[in-house]
């Protein structure tokens, strides 16, 4: 680890209240580690009876939909404007619904929960082989295991079996 600031090789040092933080002797100042923020989308129907996953080209497993929060961005603005860059779906109404640390990419992942008018023309992004509406029990049975799209959407699913 190297500080953001000045290039120095960081150490780590007991800081109360923190415990062990990466240190920069040069700057001598701690330096918290941070990492991107993205936002993950559970898009469901509007009565959320369905959920649409996607199958992103080359892979062969269903995952939510996602993206990063560019500079200056809400998160709620980039749940707008991702779910329309990845299907061209416009958001009708949505609500945080979670977070996680994803290891995979060294990154918080901010979960919210997005309808959409399941009747709207799907329109696949670049990155987007396939998309597929799916009833909770197969949206189970086809997302990606031990990921971090298949925490969200045993939340979210959960979340829903609540209200009923």
């Amino acid at each position: 680890m190297y500080c953001r600031d000045c290039g120095e090789k960081l150490t780590l040092r007991f800081l109360e209240n923190e415990g062990l933080v990466p240190y920069c002797p040069k700057c001598d100042k701690f330096k918290f580690p941070f990492f991107p923020v993205a936002v993950s989308m559970t898009v469901v129907n509007r009565g959320e009876t369905k959920v649409l996953l996607a199958r992103h080209v080359g892979d062969k497993d269903y995952k939510l939909f996602a993206g990063y929060i560019k500079k200056g961005e809400s998160a709620e603005k980039a749940i707008v404007r991702e779910l329309k860059e990845e299907t061209g779906l416009n958001a009708v109404k949505w609500r945080y619904h979670a977070s996680r640390y994803h290891d995979a990419k060294d990154l918080l992942m901010l979960n919210f929960i997005v309808q959409v008018h399941e009747t709207e023309t799907i329109v696949p992004g670049e990155e987007i082989e396939e998309t597929r509406w799916c009833l909770p029990d197969e949206a189970r049975a086809i997302i990606r295991k031990d990921s971090t799209a298949e925490y969200f959407l045993t939340g979210a699913l959960n979340e829903f079996n609540k209200k009923k």
